[in-house]
């Protein structure tokens, strides 16, 4: 695997361990859960 490949799969899995973690984040943060879907809108407080 050449130098070049091996630091841009790097690269994408380090964006990508980062998205995880600030939709964590923002999942811990949430307080309300919202859902739509074909019946409509669903809001629930947690």
């Amino acid at each position: 695997m050449s130098r070049h490949l091996l630091l841009i799969l790097i690269g994408v899995l380090a964006v990508c361990l980062i998205g995880a973690g600030y939709l964590y984040y923002q999942e811990r943060q949430s307080g309300i859960d919202i859902e739509i879907s074909g019946d409509g809108v669903t809001i629930e407080g947690n």
